[in-house]
């Protein structure tokens, strides 16, 4: 005849499967919810650091249309075609949500290339010379991008324009924000090629030749309208901003550039 257990053994032993018992459920929970998100579509991930943060998505995104969101933010495509391309900034400049059906990708990486049209009118945007400036994988991420129908993806924004700090500040911001620093390099500094230019380099924002050139605020806004048509590809040339970039903003990036070394 078998031993009666003692209950509270008995009870400590069930407690021990319990334990065991929650901790496996929790697993698998915790398991299942790494590799789904939940119905608002937030998900947490792991970030730089160790740390946990969340991201807002409608779902996962082809990484190289990812990459060719965010390279339309870094090269300010959307400061003239509008936010993800949409359009509504200039009548000079098309929407580009239906490029991906109008062109195909080779006539799309040629015009990101080589630019498309020329104007003196300051007024009138024209497409600029990037073959220079941006990488072969940026192009086809860009393409990519714009075959996807341009979708909205986590963090691929324009910075924000500072209010109340003054109108360095915000042309600091706003230097970026246009892209300024793709051909002018940080600070201004200048150092990306231009082989066909006199000096090979497109010219920095800064330095003793510049201020010569460049004395007044007036004459720093007067370019930036007026831009700097030299040719055609591989040459790179300065882009009008007179029809895309607000007085106020040309103001506050005169005196940004007024800061520099």
């Amino acid at each position: 005849m078998a031993r009666k257990r003692d209950i509270p053994a008995a009870v400590a032993e069930a407690v021990i499967v319990l334990s065991a018992l929650g901790l496996a459920f929790a697993a698998g929970i915790a398991g299942w919810a790494v590799g789904h998100e939940t119905r608002s579509g937030t998900r947490t991930v792991t970030v730089s650091g160790g740390g946990t943060g969340t991201v807002t998505s409608s779902g996962n995104v082809d990484p190289r249309v990812a990459a060719g969101a965010h390279d339309f933010v870094q090269f300010a495509c959307g400061q003239c075609h509008g936010e993800r391309g949409r359009g509504g900034v200039s009548p000079g400049v098309p929407a580009l949500t239906g490029a991906a059906k109008q062109f195909k990708p080779a006539q799309l990486r040629h015009i990101i290339n080589h630019g498309l049209g020329e104007s003196k009118n300051p007024t009138k945007p024209y497409m600029p010379v990037w073959g220079a400036v941006i990488s072969k994988r940026q192009v086809s991420d860009l393409v990519a991008y714009l075959r996807a129908g341009l979708p909205a993806v986590p963090t691929a924004e324009p910075p924000p324009i500072p209010t109340g700090q003054g109108l360095a500040v915000e042309g600091y911001v706003l230097y970026t924000r246009y892209g300024c620093n793709n051909c002018h390099g940080p600070n201004g500094l200048g150092g990306v090629p231009n082989p066909q230019s006199p000096d090979k380099t497109v010219p920095p924002l800064s330095g003793l030749v510049f201020r010569g050139e460049f004395n007044t605020n007036k004459k720093v806004i007067d370019f930036i309208r007026s831009g700097s048509v030299l040719g055609r590809a591989p040459i790179v040339s300065m882009p009008h901003w007179g029809g895309i970039i607000p007085n106020e903003q040309l103001r506050a990036l005169a005196a940004y550039l007024r800061t520099l070394k």
